[in-house]
């Protein structure tokens, strides 16, 4: 019974995040005169809201305004609930769109590296695009490491250990 109150509170707690998060940009739409539905939900422990538009203004180049949106949603979080969050924001399917991207990059780099046998060195990416990169090449039985500092910090794909 316990598990179930618990599993239960964990998913109002993602719901309380969503809610928060979807306050707070439902806000800067209207300030920034801004057209937009919001959809909140929630996967595994995280909660999700996306910003659906047409606009690509709140993604700005290479997701960068996207990121930032991200931090300040993940803020106001903090601020309504206090605790931190690991609010994931998409805005216009930016993110979709980038996970599909990734995902073909990912195996192109699979297959290099079960061809030459020899690790590839992907461009620098944010933890966002790493994190789906990593879990290709996991899933392909492949091995996977970041190199580097933010922001220049990339994936290397290697053969299986």
């Amino acid at each position: 019974m316990a598990r179930e109150r618990s599993s239960s509170s964990a998913e109002d707690s993602l719901i309380e995040e969503a809610d928060a998060a979807a306050d707070y940009l439902e806000e800067l739409l209207d300030i920034a005169d801004l057209d937009g539905d919001i959809d909140t939900y929630s996967e595994g422990d995280r909660a999700h809201v996306s910003v659906i538009t047409d606009s690509e203004v709140l993604v700005g180049r290479d997701g960068e305004v996207l990121e930032a949106l991200q931090e300040l949603s993940r803020l106001a979080v903090l601020t309504t609930t206090g605790h931190r969050s690991r609010l994931m924001l998409d805005v216009a399917g930016h993110r979709e769109k980038r996970r599909k991207e990734l995902q073909l990059l990912a195996q192109d780099a699979i297959n290099d590296v079960n061809e030459t046998g020899e690790p590839v060195r992907l461009a620098p990416m944010n933890p966002f695009e790493r994190k789906i990169v990593h879990d290709a090449v996991k899933a392909a039985g492949l091995f996977s490491e970041s190199e580097g500092e933010e922001p220049r910090r990339r994936v290397i794909v290697q053969p299986a250990k």
